[in-house]
């Protein structure tokens, strides 16, 4: 796998440098024309500190850095036009590469896989300085000689094996997916990670069928309300979330039963269910394994796909990796066949990129698509954010303040209070963080929720 896409790299690289020096034309020739663009790189694992917006050539878009090829994504470039528009914009947003789409991203979806990478607390962290980044939508603005199915000026959406958090993307073209009409470029960057997500979770791995029960930890986030709606295209499925009680309000009417996160939910959820649930999904990890395990019915899936219990801080904290570690219940696999119960992960970035299953990710993306034109699903947008505001997005995925999706625009203006300490990199990455003392703006933010 990793060969494969050293050699697809490889060739993109090639085409990219044979076209710069000769100037080609269509789309080679636009991949030809470097323009200066933003991105925000992280300059080492850390804090709200290590993030910088800087300039470069968008060149860099694809990533050409012999010695990490891992940073090599050439297949497509992405440019993005504002987020809120549903026609595109005059200029092009995707600039393609041979066999590769290249574009300029529109939105660009935050996740809180974002906020562990930035801290270093994931497993084989890539080197630094890096552009974070695995979803956004955009406008293609190039094509390759190999492209097929795609046309300059179509709209779409697209995974990126990082360095999604810029205006220019490259990513292969298995990994692109073209915008329905009536949905807008904040909807579809908040998209694929969060249905794939839920939907490869109920459907794939633990069939979801009629009747069945379904726990949700973090029911007001982006993959807990894409569980919630995907829950209701299915007869009689009961939905038990946990959520902060100030998200209860917003969010009480997509879930059947609504808890405090910070309540005795087992107890809770026997009130109502004596023999439990049928599928907990479970981001946060530690102590909750053991919770969601004896929480199954006979014949029941329980599903890891996160670890939030592990960012407690700004930074990496190995107390809270050491504690939930501690507080995961070991589990013995004669127990699971003794009680007929099921225990399973997912990842979908570990899916798409290493285990080379985007065939299956591209036919759940039709599903998925489908059941948006029919009106049966719906991203939730929390609020939108410009470039330069990285930092206090950041923070409100940290504090667990969102409903739905955080979306960087890339057009959007920040905030006079956050012009005032521009993050735009003008020195040596690496130095004190700016003081946040009495910034209020995260707080005061209206999120920017589509019903």
């Amino acid at each position: 796998m990793a060969k494969e896409g050293a050699e697809k790299t490889e060739e993109t690289e090639q085409m990219i440098e044979k076209e710069a020096a000769e100037g080609g034309s269509g789309g080679g020739q636009r991949a030809a024309d470097a323009k200066e663009m933003r991105a925000v790189v992280l300059s080492a694992f850390g804090g709200l500190n290590k993030l910088r917006v800087s300039k470069k050539s968008d060149a860099g878009a694809t990533g050409r850095r012999a010695e990490d090829p891992s940073q090599s994504l050439g297949k497509i470039k992405l440019t993005t036009p504002k987020v809120g528009r549903v026609t595109p914009p005059l200029q092009p947003l995707f600039r393609t590469q041979v066999c590769v789409l290249s574009y300029l991203p529109q939105g660009i979806g935050l996740n809180f896989i974002d906020l562990m990478v930035r801290q270093g607390n994931i497993d084989n962290p890539p080197k630094t300085p890096l552009v974070p980044g695995f979803e956004c939508s955009g406008i293609v603005e190039a094509l390759g000689d190999n492209v097929k199915g795609y046309e300059i000026g179509d709209r779409v959406m697209a995974f990126v094996n990082y360095n999604a958090w810029a205006e220019v993307v490259c990513t292969p073209l298995e990994f692109v997916y073209k915008i329905p009409d009536d949905m807008s470029f904040s909807e579809a960057a908040a998209f694929p990670m969060n249905f794939v997500t839920a939907y490869m979770m109920l459907f794939e791995v633990a069939n979801l069928r009629e009747g069945m029960s379904v726990l949700v930890h973090s029911a007001g986030g982006g993959v807990g309300q894409a569980v919630a709606q995907l829950c209701t295209t299915v007869p009689n499925v009961t939905v038990f979330g946990t959520a902060s009680a100030f998200k209860h309000e917003a969010i009480k009417g997509s879930v059947t039963h609504l808890f405090d996160r910070n309540a005795d939910y087992v107890q809770e959820v026997k009130k109502i269910s004596a023999d439990g649930v049928d599928i907990v999904l479970d981001c946060l990890c530690g102590e909750n394994t053991g919770k969601g395990l004896s929480l199954l019915k006979p014949l029941g899936t329980y599903i890891l796909y996160g670890s939030s219990n592990m960012v407690t801080g700004e930074t990496k904290s190995f107390f809270s990796f050491a504690k939930s570690w501690w507080q995961v219940e070991k589990v013995n696999p004669i127990k699971l066949y003794e009680e007929n119960k099921v225990m399973a992960g997912f990842s979908l970035l570990n899916l798409l990129f290493k285990q080379g299953r985007s065939g299956l990710i591209n036919s759940v993306m039709d599903k998925l698509i489908i059941l948006y034109n029919e009106k049966k699903i719906k991203p939730l947008v929390d609020s939108l954010w410009a470039l330069e505001e990285v930092k206090e997005a950041m923070q409100r995925i940290h504090d667990r303040g969102n409903i739905g999706k955080l979306i960087l625009d890339v057009e959007k203006t920040p905030t006079p209070l956050q012009m005032a300490n521009d993050s735009t990199e003008t020195s040596e990455a690496g130095e004190e963080e700016e003081d946040h003392e009495g910034d209020t703006e995260n707080k005061e933010r209206i999120p920017f929720i589509q019903q």
